[in-house]
């Protein structure tokens, strides 16, 4: 919903209590599709500060925990990380002692990441808080719309390039 401030259309929902103009991002799904993912992963990274934890290493430990022995390279593919991100994070989950990285026998090159019994442990404990979180996201999105909702993130994020 937007209302008419001087005759400019000013978001809806004030930014810190004052209405800003948007101009012509008011409109734009590229504007607001960064700006849902800034509130919704600053919002993760609240629930899991005491695990000094964030989206991206959870999204890690959940695709190594899916495919065990997954190269850094398919992992970046699969969460959609450059590897200059996903080096630091995987460093992170080694030093906390959350995964180990092995060597591929066929391509030196490569390593294929698993987690540890303690990343185990941690990505269930994680996982408990992502729950809330992805409920929080279902009461904001609604239930009827999610199914959508998710199929269009999926096709933004399948044609871009």
């Amino acid at each position: 919903m937007k209302s008419r401030e001087n005759g400019a259309v000013v978001a809806a929902e004030p930014l810190r209590g004052h209405a800003v103009r948007l101009g012509s991002l008011e409109g734009g799904a590229a504007f607001f599709l960064r700006a849902a993912h800034d509130a919704s992963a600053q919002a993760f990274a609240a629930r899991t500060a005491h695990l000094e934890v964030g989206a991206g290493e959870y999204a890690s430990l959940t695709v190594i925990d899916a495919n065990p022995g997954i190269t850094q390279g398919r992992l970046g593919l699969a969460t959609g990380r450059h590897m200059s991100t996903l080096t630091p994070i995987l460093r992170r989950l080694e030093q906390q002692g959350l995964i180990v990285r092995n060597t591929v026998p066929a391509d030196r090159r490569s390593f294929a990441l698993s987690l540890t019994p303690l990343g185990v442990e941690r990505l269930h404990e994680i996982a408990l808080i992502a729950g809330e979180h992805e409920r929080e996201l279902d009461r904001i999105i609604g239930s009827q719309r999610k199914a959508e909702f998710v199929r269009i993130l999926r096709r933004i994020r399948a044609l871009l390039p």
